[in-house]
Parts: structure tokens; sequence; C-alpha cells
């Protein structure tokens, strides 16, 4: 027993209580017949020590992800910081990337299975660059991918997110996991896909206990209904080409590539001091009628300074 406890304190793990003394050096397997009598923590949280009823012991390896470090932290920012990339624009990414989402070393997990309660879109004055999927308060929260945790924060430091984790993936996408409860997992730590990372919660700008839930690639956020089928608990596929436009809040799945490309193209127009949509429709050569339209709104609209309108 005396060599147990100096093993237990070592390895900075939490000791179960014993029976019997026994020499912990002892690696010998247990028969059937021998059950599990407890199970230790060390300081790596992919390695456990599993102790059985005949007082014999056995690490235990969780699985380590395997995370490929090669331009693995490009654009990786201070921890005080949640969005990377803030330079880069969409106009400077290639037409299209092909992510590969999974294959037989890089699993997945749907973080939530739940129908979409409001979708990637543009919402009321400003854009939604996520989905949010209800949940109940305390429900567990799982990585998407093997990652690394490159922020996790709450209170002021993340404004409308509430407690906030941001998974950078071996994959080149990250995603974030809003609004939470809890928070399990600290900067810079490593995290297996099906990991539990955190409790859903209300936090920050929320109306009721949900989950935010954004995918972005170089700083650039997409549908996450591309990658994923929320309300099935399912990947889309195998590997996920993303094309330009898809980084236009107003491209989302379920629209056709023609659909997508037309809605990215949308020309975006923020109301200042003293304008009405007689001034805006005269500035792009625009009607009116077609303003009203484009946005859903009847002509008698009273503008607010700084809403969004698609003028084309």
């Amino acid at each position: 027993m005396k060599k147990l406890i100096i093993l237990a304190a070592s390895l900075g793990i939490t000791f179960g209580a014993f029976a019997q003394e026994r020499d912990s050096t002892s690696m010998e397997l247990p028969d059937d017949e021998v059950y599990v009598m407890d199970t230790l923590n060390t300081q790596d949280k992919y390695l456990k020590i599993i102790i059985y009823s005949n007082h014999t012991w056995q690490y235990h390896d969780e699985g380590r992800p395997v995370i490929d470090t090669s331009n693995f932290f490009i654009g990786w920012t201070d921890a005080g910081q949640i969005h990377a990339f803030k330079d880069v624009k969409p106009a400077e990414l290639p037409e299209e990337i092909d992510v590969k989402l999974i294959d037989e070393n890089n699993p997945y997990c749907v973080p939530y299975q739940a129908q979409v309660r409001s979708g990637y879109r543009f919402r009321r004055s400003r854009p939604h660059n996520g989905v949010d999927l209800s949940l109940h308060m305390g429900d567990t929260i799982r990585a998407a991918f093997n990652g690394v945790i490159r922020f996790s924060s709450g209170g002021a430091a993340t404004g409308g997110y509430g407690n906030l984790i941001v998974i950078r993936h071996t994959n080149g996408l990250e995603t974030y996991y809003g609004h939470l409860s809890r928070r399990f997992v600290e900067t810079d730590e490593p995290v297996k896909a099906g990991e539990a990372i955190g409790l859903g919660g209300s936090t920050g700008r929320s109306t009721g206990p949900h989950l935010h839930f954004e995918t972005r690639y170089m700083g650039q956020s997409f549908d996450p209904e591309r990658v994923f089928d929320f309300e099935n608990g399912a990947i889309r596929d195998t590997i996920l080409t993303l094309k330009r436009h898809y980084f236009s809040i107003y491209s989302h799945y379920g629209q056709t590539d023609s659909e997508s490309k037309a809605a990215a193209g949308r020309i975006i127009h923020k109301v200042r001091k003293g304008e009405n949509l007689g001034a805006i429709a005269r500035k792009y050569g625009t009607t009116v009628g077609a303003i009203c339209r484009l946005n859903n709104i009847s002509s008698t609209k009273i503008l607010r300074i700084g809403q969004s309108l698609i003028v084309r």
C-alpha cells in the first residue's frame, strides 16, 4: 500500500480507499473473476489508473487526440481575443477549399442533438453567425472534432456569447460554443471529438437556455448546417467543399449553388442619419418597391440609424 500511495503522489492522482495492502509495482492483469474497484485520475486526463478488487492495478490509455501541429497555430491569438484571422477577408480566400471532416484517425461528434431553433442568417438588424440549439439547463456539450482550446472565458470578455469556448481543429475549422453555464476546459488544452467540454446554459445575450454554435474557417463564419444534421445527430459528409460565397450571411444550407452565389452577391446598405427609402433607392439606381421586397418591409417602414438593408 505504501508504494501505491507514493505512486499516486508522483502522478498527481486522487487516491481511492483500499481494503488491504499490496505491492503496487505489480502490473499483472486481473482474471475474469476480478472486478474494477476504483479508477484514479492522473495529471494526464487521457491516462487513468484502474484498481482491481485483487488490489492489482494497470494504466488505461483513453487515447490522446492526434494533433498535427504543422501550420496549426497560424493566426493563433492571445487568450483575450475571441476571433482569429481578423485581418483576413473572404475575397482573399480561394474560390473552393476542401476540408476533410472525418477519417479513420479523426472522428466527429454532433455537439448537441436538437432541432435548430434559429439558423445562420441575418436576424433583425445584425448577422446571426451560427445556429441556436434548444436544450435544458445543464445538458452536456461535446467537442465536434479533435483539437485544441484556443479560447475559454466568460463574463464581459465575450460580449453576447456569455461563457464561450472556441476550439481550433486539425482540419482547419474552428467551432464556437456559446451561452454555456459551465466550462470544463481551458485555453491550450487538447480535446477529443465527443469529449464533454461544458454544460448548456443561458449566459450572455440570451433569452433562454440554448447552445449557440458556430463554424469558421480562417476567421470567416459559414452555416454550421453545411457540416452537421443537428436534428438527426449526423455529419453531412466526410469532406466539405467550402466555397467562397458560403462566407456570406445570406448563403445557407439548402440553397442551390446558384441561389447561394446570388445571395452572397447582395449589396447591403447601412442606414445613416437623415436617410429614407427614396434616397437610398436613388443612390443605388433601384426602386423603393424593390428594396421593400428584398427586405420584406413596407414602404412606410421607419428606418433606424445603423439598420442594414439589402439594396440589390
